[in-house]
């Protein structure tokens, strides 16, 4: 079965590793060994300033231990490796630099194709979280405010139209706040799968994006704050299986 098609119209939660933050190869078995325990499904592996040398030996760490399924969550177009299993194609629609809409793309898409790797063409859209987010510094574009449903709800619309196969709201790393249950339940009138990251700090929260139709929750900061987290999640993957 192809990774986009275990997403739509089921709840998984996904966690995000971001090499910069995890070259410690005993952290990253312990990390491993809690994720499995906690009955997550997807790792999710990239960052905004992640180099090419730290990307591979992360990648190429986690590949040896996990049992469930590595996307790339790219940050720049040297983040391709054949050892993950998908990639999400990230297009920065709610910015206007053209280097996140199409310039990275072009440079990986021969990279992507040697690779092998499962395509998920995703409509990328920053939201406000309430902090000055790294990917908002880095792609020098300016998120999307929480209220302003109808700006993400239309732009959302437009990557649909496009072809996107999903759409991903992001917070950004270590927002203050997620993206709000109101702004999920607008996109989701799209009927496209959701995946909501960024500010996630509570198996309340991610309960509560659920409900509001989120299909993929990403946890990353606050795991990076506290691995033993993982441990509450297993009540959540439980509930969802």
């Amino acid at each position: 079965m192809k990774i986009i098609d275990s997403i739509i119209d089921q709840q998984k939660i996904a966690v995000l590793i971001d090499p910069e933050k995890c070259q410690s190869i005993a952290y990253i078995e312990q990390l491993i060994e809690k994720i499995h325990f906690s009955g997550v499904d997807f790792i999710f592996i990239g960052g905004s300033t992640v180099s090419e040398k730290e990307f591979n030996q992360t990648i190429a760490a986690l590949k040896k231990l996990a049992r469930i399924p590595i996307i790339i969550f790219p940050g720049s177009s040297s983040q391709v490796s054949p050892l993950a299993d998908a990639i999400l194609l990230l297009n920065l629609i709610s910015g206007r630099n053209a280097d996140f809409l199409i310039t990275h793309h072009v440079q990986a898409a021969q990279k992507i194709v040697d690779a092998g790797l499962e395509v998920i063409s995703t409509s990328y859209l920053l939201i406000d979280g309430g902090s000055h987010s790294s990917v908002a510094y880095v792609s020098q574009t300016t998120p999307i405010p929480q209220h302003q449903l109808s700006i993400a709800t239309q732009t959302a619309l437009a990557g649909k139209l496009i072809g996107h196969q999903l759409v991903f709201m992001d917070a950004g790393s270590g927002a203050k706040n997620c993206v709000s249950t109101e702004m999920v339940k607008a996109v989701k009138q799209l009927n496209q799968p959701l995946i909501i990251g960024g500010g996630i700090r509570s198996t309340s929260q991610i309960k509560q994006l659920f409900d509001a139709g989120a299909n993929v929750v990403v946890i990353g900061n606050k795991i990076e704050e506290d691995i033993d987290f993982l441990l509450d999640l297993r009540e959540i993957t439980q509930q969802v299986k």
